[in-house]
């Protein structure tokens, strides 16, 4: 746990159609590689809109096998750059089997694995369990060109469970890619993923789209992504919540060491007196 790690994410909005924001992501990614960044994580579904305001069976559409034609894509350029992908798609692992997914692309373009989103929203604007299944994937860490990095998505990061579980399975860096809206969980974005931060003793990138996709309803989407340390203190500014940006911010893993000698958490844990917890 050591040494200065510059990662990236992408907040942006949408283009309107699926090419064209492909390839807004490839730009996005060199733009990263070119500034030094040697991690990027994407959006939530970051090739289309998010299109869980509406109910419609023809957004299955925009699902694809994973590893498939997105990730070879982005495993080609990834080896290109030499750089870590975090690349969050709408999975179909069969026909009417579909999940949120986020596949890891390693730095020599390797495809790593995949998360699978596992706590899934069913509310005004954000009618997921339409569109997806519960993941079942567990909480993998994949071990990278830049260290242990985890996966949690959106709606995930309300449960502390799975913060603590990709802890446990050595998480160093957790990407948390998002869609949310600005009039339903912004008091939460600053606060809930900072504190988790904290309580697993790893670094956070969250990741907001932003912008209203008037076609398809009124979630105004309010960006400011950013990264946080595992003090929960952000590194570097918050992205701006209105327009799309590319952040690149330096990730000191040696702070890692010294939160976690400071705060024995996984010491003192008492999984032993938390089983009424599971119960059903």
């Amino acid at each position: 746990m050591a040494g200065i790690v510059r990662a990236a994410l992408v907040q942006t909005n949408w283009t309107g159609d699926q090419e064209s924001m492909i390839k807004a992501h490839e730009e996005y990614t060199r733009q990263a590689a070119a500034a030094g960044a040697k991690v990027i994580c994407f959006q939530e579904l970051f090739y289309g809109p998010y299109f869980c305001q509406l109910q419609d069976p023809k957004f299955y559409e925009y699902a694809e096998s994973v590893p498939g034609p997105t990730v070879e894509r982005f495993s080609a350029l990834a080896k290109e750059l030499g750089m870590v992908i975090v690349l969050p798609v709408y999975e179909q692992e069969q026909p009417g089997v579909l999940y949120n997914t986020a596949a890891v692309i390693d730095a020599d373009g390797k495809y790593l694995g995949k998360y699978r989103k596992n706590h899934i929203p069913q509310v005004k604007g954000f009618w997921e369990k339409f569109y997806f299944r519960p993941g079942n994937l567990g909480y993998p860490v994949f071990d990278t060109a830049v260290g242990k990095v985890g996966v949690y998505i959106c709606y995930d990061r309300h449960f502390p469970e799975g913060w603590r579980a990709l802890g446990l399975n050595g998480a160093e860096i957790v990407f948390n890619p998002s869609a949310t809206h600005r009039g339903l969980s912004s008091y939460l974005w600053k606060l809930e993923q900072p504190a988790s931060a904290v309580a697993n003793e790893y670094f956070i990138g969250a990741i907001n789209r932003v912008g209203i996709e008037s076609e398809y309803g009124e979630n105004d989407f309010y960006g400011t992504s950013y990264f946080v340390d595992p003090e929960g203190k952000f590194v570097g500014e918050v992205g701006d919540a209105h327009n799309p940006e590319l952040i690149v911010r330096d990730l000191d893993l040696s702070k890692l060491t010294e939160v976690r000698d400071r705060w024995q958490f996984y010491r003192d844990r008492r999984p032993e007196a938390y089983g009424d917890l599971t119960a059903p």
